[in-house]
């Protein structure tokens, strides 16, 4: 079982089971504690689906930090039929340059193939809760890839961006290393 990190207090976490951050087998949590199977913004009102909405699942990464960097995403129609895959290699750059050039990817293919309502799902919560304000931009390296993506997102008739567990973005993920191993020269058979 793995470290899970309370911060209920010291009186508390002895009640439910927590001890020096540590829970113990066999204590039962609250039922409103939930698995970390969705995303962190579940709160959040979800809608009765897509309903015309384009849904992308955007993936950054880097191997290392910085290091060989590219970003991969997956873009559905209002059916949940796949329209497009996207991938880059971006050379040696941080991962959350790596997520934001993803962003960049999948609004930009909106605009210029006519989806006019975006549902963005990604991995990175620094990214999604930036995007939605909750967050400062701080580094001056990611700023400028977020205005852009601030003001493509307003030219859609609808934007909306939502966080998942790093499981919910898989063929994202998997079009991000493919990626970066192009661009590193893995498996090209060069």
């Amino acid at each position: 079982m793995g470290v899970i990190v309370s911060r209920l207090p010291v009186r508390s976490q002895a009640r439910w089971g927590f001890a020096g951050g540590r829970a113990k087998l066999g204590r039962q949590a609250p039922i409103h504690w939930k698995a970390m199977t969705g995303n962190l913004f579940e709160h959040e009102a979800t809608g009765d689906g897509a309903g015309g909405w384009h849904v992308a699942h955007c993936d950054g990464g880097s191997r290392g930090n910085p290091g060989p960097a590219g970003y991969g995403a997956v873009v559905e129609d209002p059916e949940g039929q796949v329209v497009a895959r996207l991938s880059e290699y971006l050379g040696r750059q941080t991962n959350n340059f790596a997520e934001y050039k993803g962003l960049l990817a999948v609004l930009d293919w909106a605009l210029a193939n006519g989806a006019r309502r975006l549902r963005v799902v990604s991995d990175s919560e620094l990214m999604v809760r930036q995007m939605k304000g909750r967050y400062k931009v701080k580094s001056p390296g990611l700023r400028p890839l977020w205005e852009e993506a601030q003001r493509l997102a307003l030219k859609l008739k609808g934007f909306d961006m939502r966080h998942t567990l790093r499981g919910g973005n898989k063929e994202a993920d998997r079009l991000a290393n493919e990626a970066m191993d192009k661009g590193q020269g893995v498996g090209s058979g060069e």
